[in-house]
């Protein structure tokens, strides 16, 4: 290295190449289980969301999601023509598009709920060792990450 400062351009000095690298493994190994249920990433945790709220305007779930409406947009209208969200204006503001879960939408959920056990229980045959408190932290920290660079 030339100098101190050069290894600030190492690809190894970096915080934010292994987050980017294990986003993309993650929602990578997610594949074969939603393919199952016939959702993609972006869709599942769309639906996650729906399961929880039911019904949400299209801007606080790209809020929630982090998620712009032109990646949001695609999504909420593939889901819609499966027959799992249904999307209308607000009796309230015209202006505002209402995203609602259906009765399909919501049986969707018994497939899914067994998803998160089967990630984890890949990540622990692929030796992952880490408690549940270990990864509370992580996730409040990646948390605080998200809500460092979303003010």
């Amino acid at each position: 290295m030339k100098n101190d400062q050069d290894q600030w351009l190492l690809l190894d000095c970096q915080l934010c190449f292994p987050l980017y690298a294990c986003a993309r493994k993650i929602v990578a190994a997610y594949h074969p289980y939603l393919k199952k249920i016939g959702l993609t990433y972006t869709q599942y945790i769309t639906m996650m969301v729906l399961w929880q709220e039911r019904e949400i305007s299209v801007k606080d779930l790209g809020t929630r999601l982090y998620l712009d409406s032109g990646t949001l947009t695609p999504v909420l209208k593939t889901l819609e023509r499966q027959g799992y969200v249904a999307r209308t204006r607000s009796k309230l503001d015209e202006r505002v598009v209402v995203v609602l879960l259906t009765e399909k939408g919501a049986h969707l959920k018994e497939k899914a709920l067994s998803v998160p056990e089967q990630m984890s229980c890949q990540l622990m045959q692929r030796g992952l060792s880490m408690t549940l408190e270990e990864a509370e932290a992580l996730k409040k920290k990646l948390y605080e990450i998200l809500a460092c660079l979303s003010s």
